[in-house]
């Protein structure tokens, strides 16, 4: 398949680990793929990789991180060996400079990545690299360094971002069918209905969507400020997992352009 001038860009609410495993969830997650024109690369940001620094991966062979504890054998038996892409790292960093971006060699691929991408691109040959968050920046600079990416969009590299739109383990209900906690249905509806009509202004400031962004809202947040800066006004948005689980994490996901 030809990659066309310009790639769409992604955020996924990847929830649980257990979703690496399938269910609902990675079946949407497959046909998103499939519907998505094939990517020469993929550039990640996943909620999982947090400094006080800007870096990216840079390793020939990203190792398959499991990065969580108390989940089933088969989840740490999961591998998923994709190549790295090292022009890519240096691409980025120099779209990024004259910030400081290092060039990573011990991280890897951790779980907010391989657990959607395991069903994505299931064969593993798609390279990918990560880009860290710095949690040192305000959400504007997050917002901001998506926008300096979104050249990779006309290079055939699809931009993901991979978290939560709410997150809050502590609030969480460990039952499979709790129903959704008020006020994170709230919240989710307030960044649902912004994502529809692309107002972007609201979404870098989500303490301006309501009082629950306090409990709703950490790191799990962030990457999908990369994606947004990295899409254009006016590009279609469609959104997909619209639901939450354990009561108070949301998955819902969006596809731009």
């Amino acid at each position: 398949m030809n990659t066309p001038s310009r790639m769409p860009v992604v955020f996924v609410g990847h929830g649980s680990p257990m979703n690496a495993l399938g269910g609902p969830n990675a079946q949407v997650w497959r046909e998103l793929a499939a519907g998505l024109p094939r990517p020469k690369a993929i550039l990640a940001i996943s909620a999982h990789w947090c400094l006080n620094e800007t870096a990216v991966t840079a390793m020939a062979a990203p190792k398959t991180i499991h990065d969580f504890g108390g989940f089933p054998q088969p989840l740490f038996d999961m591998q998923y060996p994709a190549p790295g892409d090292a022009h890519l790292a240096a691409r980025a960093a120099a779209l990024l400079a004259p910030m400081s971006v290092r060039a990573d060699q011990d991280w890897g691929l951790d779980h907010g990545t391989w657990s959607v991408l395991t069903h994505m691109y299931p064969h593993a040959d798609v390279p990918v690299v990560q880009l860290a968050m710095d949690l040192s920046q305000p959400m504007p600079a997050h917002y901001d360094i998506g926008k300096r990416l979104a050249p990779l969009r006309d290079e055939g590299v699809l931009i993901l971002g991979s978290g939560d739109v709410v997150h809050n383990l502590r609030a969480a209900v460990r039952s499979e069918n709790a129903p959704p906690l008020p006020w994170a249905q709230h919240f989710h509806d307030a960044v649902r209905g912004r994502l529809s009509a692309g107002d972007h202004a609201a979404l870098i400031d989500p303490g301006g969507l309501g009082p629950e962004a306090g409990m709703a809202v950490d790191e799990h947040y962030l990457p999908l400020l990369y994606v947004l800066g990295a899409s254009e006004p006016g590009e279609p948005v469609a959104l997909f997992n619209d639901h939450i689980e354990l009561g108070s994490i949301s998955m819902l996901g969006a596809r731009i352009g």
